[in-house]
């Protein structure tokens, strides 16, 4: 069966993406390093190799270090206790339902002890992240290339394979192995999940840790925005932890597959991309510094918590309401349990492929409310560095809103051509798509 249309401009569109994914985060990296976050411009090649080199070389000790991260996350996912959750029937498997051990919330918090544990005790300080940015980076790209082509390879030679364009780098681009998995000792860890839930997360925190760390080991503070940063950060890892069990019905994990967009993201683009803002704070940080305007950092603390609210009740209303017609919903006390994320006896609309499209709770008022709140919440993120005005840290809100809204339109085709009159109808319940009101 092959793919039903082209993504992301087909394979001109997948190759131009690949060198932007891998020219961003190194433009990036060099701009902290010698432009404070500014825009970096070189004045020659020469000059230009000679920066790469300085700030971005591999090193053995980096490149154990990232690994080391990634097995110790691996072997957490693999033996931690969790809550087992059923996936989806998956039509190009016979509609096999995968098992899933949803325990990143323990791997989470043992990681966040760990941390502290080992940096207290100077085994392994957590500067050292911040202090070799660039060469964890740079291993970080190498090893994300080299397992997307191992995963493409290995699906190929054992016939794991669906949805094919036949088109190499297209193929290559957007994966071609729905479900892959490792075993370890009897325990099966779905490699998919694995990576988009704890590794692009875990790691983004803890860069941040390691920014606040070596300011206040530099300067002897923590300014108020790099507060707002980690606070901001640890709001949404462990809502993405604490609600692992909601991810295995999700499009990502359903639909899509795991090739070299997803691996990249992953394991290097979402944590070293989304980290610059703590850099960026941490790289015009001075000595003696007075914090920044205490109203203004209340007012993005307002809004952050309010487009937080909304974003984690959203997805709990939507997840627990699926949970509940499955027949599989589970109460659980994570921490926070915010009001208004269980829905009783909300309305909603039977369609004819046998789904039910919530219409109720903050799902009456946009289809994708919940896309706003995290819009929202990456421009807090950018505004966050306004004590040095630059425009690189608007790149991030800017990026993420793009591509929200091309998932949104990919997510419109496919719900069009799944439901199609029912979809119509459910369109015209709820007319808006982000902003009730507005559009």
């Amino acid at each position: 069966m092959g793919e039903p249309g082209k993504e992301f401009g087909g394979t001109p569109g997948n190759i131009g993406l690949m060198i932007f994914s891998h020219v961003l985060p190194f433009y990036f990296c060099l701009s902290l390093k010698y432009s404070s976050g500014g825009i970096y411009w070189p004045s020659s090649f020469a000059d230009f190799f000679i920066d790469f080199k300085n700030c971005c070389t591999p090193t053995i000790t980096a490149f154990l270090v990232y690994i080391g991260f990634f097995l110790i996350q691996l072997f957490f996912a693999a033996f931690l206790p969790g809550l087992k959750v059923k996936g989806l029937p998956v039509p190009t498997e016979n509609n096999f339902q995968y098992s899933y051990n949803c325990n990143a919330l323990y791997s989470w918090y043992l990681s966040l002890i760990l941390a502290a544990v080992v940096h207290i005790t100077g085994i392994f300080p957590l500067t050292y992240l911040a202090n070799n940015f660039g060469s964890i980076l740079c291993c970080s790209v190498i090893f994300s290339d080299i397992l997307s082509v191992i995963i493409h390879f290995y699906a190929l030679k054992t016939n794991q394979t669906c949805r094919m364009s036949n088109e190499f780098i297209y193929d290559f681009f957007m994966g071609v192995w729905l479900n892959p998995s490792i075993w370890i000792a009897n325990r099966r860890v779905d490699l998919k999940m694995f990576a988009e839930v704890r590794l692009s997360w875990l790691l983004l925190f803890f860069l941040i840790m390691s920014a606040a760390v070596k300011q206040y080991e530099l300067y002897g503070y923590i300014s108020l925005p790099m507060i707002f940063l980690l606070t901001a950060q640890f709001l949404y890892v462990n809502a993405i932890m604490k609600g692992e069990e909601c991810i295995v019905t999700t499009w990502d994990i359903f639909y899509e597959k795991w090739g070299w967009m997803l691996i990249y993201w992953n394991l290097a683009g979402v944590p070293f991309v989304y980290a610059f803002h703590a850099y960026y704070i941490l790289e015009n940080s001075k000595e003696n510094q007075q914090n920044s305007s205490v109203p203004f950092i209340l007012l993005l603390f307002i809004i952050l918590f309010g487009a937080y609210y909304i974003w984690d009740s959203a997805q709990s209303q939507k997840n627990r309401f699926r949970a509940k017609q499955r027949g599989i919903y589970v109460a659980r006390n994570t921490f926070p349990q915010l009001p208004y994320g269980t829905l009783d006896n909300p309305k909603y609309l039977k369609t004819q492929a046998g789904d039910s499209l919530l219409i109720d709770g903050w799902w009456k008022y946009a289809r994708k409310i919940h896309y706003t709140a995290d819009i929202c919440m990456a421009f807090c993120w950018a505004v966050s560095c306004y004590q040095t005005p630059g425009i690189l840290p608007y790149f991030y809100p800017v990026f993420f809103t793009s591509m929200i809204l091309h998932r949104y339109q990919r997510d419109m085709e496919r719900c069009q051509q799944k439901y199609g009159n029912d979809w119509k109808i459910y369109c015209k319940k709820v007319p808006y798509a982000f902003i009730p009101g507005l559009i």
